[in-house]
């Protein structure tokens, strides 16, 4: 039973030694720790796209990656980066917001709407993270088909043995699979992490109901 279960007892006891907790008194905690919690999203969000930077950067002299800048696809890459640049940096912007807002707010109903405004948010965050995701390994699937000369030469060799189309179905195969784990390594870490702050934001949400009934 956490510190907020414990004050509702309180409140709720007909007879107790210790003085009775008001509305406002049991108001004030769920604000405190909704604004608490809306706060840890808004930081671990830096935190992850910091972690996203410095993997990258860690990648960077990798033969793969350095195979991969000499691709001409710099027409692709660098509007699909600014998008996910700017998008991202309106989703920082969406969860400020929502922690100033929450912090700020002196109404129960207004509070429960700034709640589902932020549940809303990190559900559309953690949904465009993983379109992204499918999006660019779509993307450098087609490119490596058409300029990897390692790709090129195995197509040719599949298609002189007449298994062209066993090699694309193959490839594509494996690709997907790739995919489906990364988006499912993706899915436990949100989960792990948004899932279980959402899951009590979403348990304050219930007691500001109850506590308007």
């Amino acid at each position: 039973m956490d510190e907020l279960d414990l004050l509702k007892k309180d409140w709720k006891k007909a007879e107790d030694d210790f003085p009775k907790l008001s509305y406002n008194d049991i108001y004030k905690m769920i604000l405190k720790k909704s604004s608490s919690i809306v706060k840890w999203i808004f930081i671990i969000s830096l935190l992850e796209f910091g972690l996203w930077l410095l993997v990258s950067f860690a990648l960077k002299d990798n033969k793969n990656m350095e195979r991969f800048q000499t691709y001409d696809a710099d027409w692709i890459f660098i509007p699909l980066s600014i998008i996910g640049y700017v998008v991202l940096a309106y989703f920082f912007y969406l969860f400020y917001r929502n922690y100033r807002n929450i912090s700020v707010t002196d109404n129960a109903k207004i509070l429960m709407e700034n709640i589902l405004k932020t549940r809303r948010s990190v559900k559309h965050y953690v949904a465009f993270n993983l379109i992204y995701l499918a999006v660019s390994v779509v993307l450098v699937l087609f490119i490596q088909f058409d300029q990897d000369e390692q790709f090129i030469a195995q197509i040719q060799q599949a298609s002189a043995d007449g298994e062209l189309v066993k090699y694309y179905v193959i490839v594509i195969l494996t690709t997907m699979v790739f995919l489906a784990i990364a988006i499912g390594v993706l899915l436990l870490f949100y989960w792990l992490v948004y899932g279980i702050l959402l899951g009590r934001l979403n348990k304050n949400y219930k007691e500001l109901k109850k506590l308007e009934l």
